[in-house]
């Protein structure tokens, strides 16, 4: 049956082995290791090594499936997986590249093995020579570049998967970073995303447990935006406006006049990385405020606004000691999650019913987003802990490695029943469960999950959107005075229940108004 499935993809490969071979040899100037078909190709390899590994060294195996050496061996086994496709994303480059930092963000979701050896590509990714650098300034502004900067590094700052960054000068002196996007990735992408959709449908056949078409459709659906470097420099915008209260954000300004589809200049803002602990200490930063700022940005992004920053990667998140507060610099605006109101409500109920341990809400909210007979799971990977806490109280018990270790013991054994939950739940939950996902590696990069800075501020905002929903249904303004009453209410009850558990100091010198305001935060 594998043998017959394995040919399948070999006709597949063939049929499909001319698709957009000209394009690609004229977007690459003849650079063979770059044009559709040999991308194609190495691709549908890589696949079927894969795929033969596991079936030879897993699927044949005779040993207890609950033994300590088969686990040792499914060990090997998604090491082996795993090497294989970090090599074709770093060959492949770009849109290969940006799939594999989406699965190395799962670290609550996918085995261990896979997403620490993906990883990498956050902050490791093949860069473009200068030349092409200049060369694709050249092709978007009919100029010469050094009519536009006075200077430009030759080394870049960063590469990631679409593009690179420079430090630059503008003419009148500015100091400014240079987004330029690698040269064929846009002429490769489409190929590529229709090269992946065929093979990630012939994988599901071969391995019918392992449903993967959603990181392929999310990956359709968000490379456009994130390739039109015009639409990001517009998100950073809306940002701004946003957020503009809160004076510790930094967004880069945009230089429109030296901005363009495929180059995007912004303000040089410089810091060190949102998880580097030794750059905290040696410029006296609190982790734990860090923590919770953005524990605080984030859920007013996701609970109150629904326009949320989806890609907050170390990389892509700077800090720096701004007087006496860290000040948080906020990079990489292309993707961003646009949520619906009644996503956000709904959500926002769910988060609740998990903090109240509540399973009849649970099962509710998920079934409203799409998975009602998974509505343990979907709360499991919603919030990052064990069913047993969560039935327990998630509120009670703090967050340790030993929960994380054994979250992620059980993961291997769970992976059918996540990829159904992805592959059926709301789409606009993928890039939440994402970004869900890597602040909570930054927490614990930061050591801070113990507090609960970020949870304490989520469940604010939870209550804000909830109550927020009720507002808007209010007939009379008896009925808003009472629903507003009833938000400060449950924001004091909620304060005073933090406070309580010692998880946050309160100055009763201070007004108690202060316990169930907005701005009510231990930073």
């Amino acid at each position: 049956m594998f043998t017959s499935r394995r040919r399948l993809l070999k006709a597949a490969v063939v049929g499909t082995i001319g698709l957009g071979t000209l394009a690609s040899l004229r977007a690459n100037e003849y650079d063979v290791g770059a044009i559709g078909i040999v991308r194609l190709s190495r691709a549908a390899l890589t696949v079927l090594e894969i795929g033969r590994h596991y079936k030879r060294e897993l699927y044949n195996s005779k040993l207890d499936k609950t033994s300590a050496e088969y686990l040792r061996l499914k060990s090997d086994v998604h090491k082996f997986g795993a090497q294989k496709l970090l090599g074709l994303c770093c060959a492949n480059k770009g849109v290969y590249i940006k799939v594999g930092q989406h699965i190395g963000a799962l670290d609550y979701l996918l085995p261990q093995e896979y997403v620490q050896t993906l990883r990498v590509l956050h902050s490791s990714a093949p860069q473009s020579s200068f030349k092409d650098i200049l060369t694709v300034i050249r092709e978007d502004f009919k100029r010469d570049p050094y009519e536009i900067f006075q200077s430009i590094d030759p080394e870049p700052l960063g590469t990631a998967s679409l593009a690179q960054v420079h430090r630059a000068v503008l003419k009148n002196g500015d100091l400014v970073a240079v987004k330029v996007q690698h040269r064929a990735v846009k002429s490769n992408s489409y190929i590529d995303i229709r090269t992946m959709s065929t093979l990630v449908k012939i994988t599901s056949y071969v391995f019918p447990d392992f449903k993967f078409d959603w990181l392929v459709d999310e990956t359709k659906r968000n490379i456009p935006q994130e390739l039109d470097f015009a639409h990001e420099g517009r998100n950073a915008e809306k940002v701004q406006r946003l957020f503009g209260d809160y004076r510790w954000l930094r967004v880069p300004r945009i230089h429109w006049d030296a901005t363009s589809p495929r180059v995007l200049t912004m303000e040089f803002l410089d810091g060190g990385h949102v998880n580097d602990l030794e750059y905290m200490r040696a410029h006296q930063l609190n982790p734990y405020e860090v923590t919770s700022k953005l524990g605080r940005l984030y859920s007013h992004m996701i609970f109150i606004e629904g326009f949320v920053h989806s890609d907050p990667h170390p990389g892509n998140i700077l800090v720096r000691n701004c007087g006496s507060q860290a000040e948080i610099i906020l990079l990489d605006h292309g993707l961003y999650a646009d949520l619906s109101d009644q996503f956000r409500w709904e959500y926002s109920k769910l988060w609740l019913a998990i903090l109240d341990g509540d399973r009849t809400a649970m099962k509710e909210h998920c079934a409203r987003l799409g998975v009602a007979d998974q509505y343990g799971l979907l709360s499991c990977m919603v919030s990052g802990r064990s069913w047993d806490t969560i039935v327990s109280g998630v509120r009670r018990k703090r967050y340790d490695d030993r929960e994380k270790e054994l979250f992620q013991q059980h993961i291997p054994n769970l992976l059918p029943q996540i990829s159904g939950v992805l592959d059926r739940v709301n789409r606009q939950m993928l890039l939440i469960l994402k970004t869900n996902d890597l602040m909570r590696g930054i927490e614990h990069a930061l050591r801070t999950h113990s507090r609960m800075s970020a949870m304490m501020e989520m469940s604010r905002c939870c209550v804000r959107s909830v109550y927020g929903e009720k507002l808007r249904q209010c007939a009379t303004v008896w009925d808003r005075f009472r629903t507003s009453s009833a938000e400060r209410w449950a924001l004091l009850k909620l304060s005073l229940y933090y406070v309580y558990l010692g998880l946050v100091n309160f100055d009763l010198n201070n007004s108690v108004d202060s316990l169930w305001t907005k701005d009510f935060y231990p930073f």
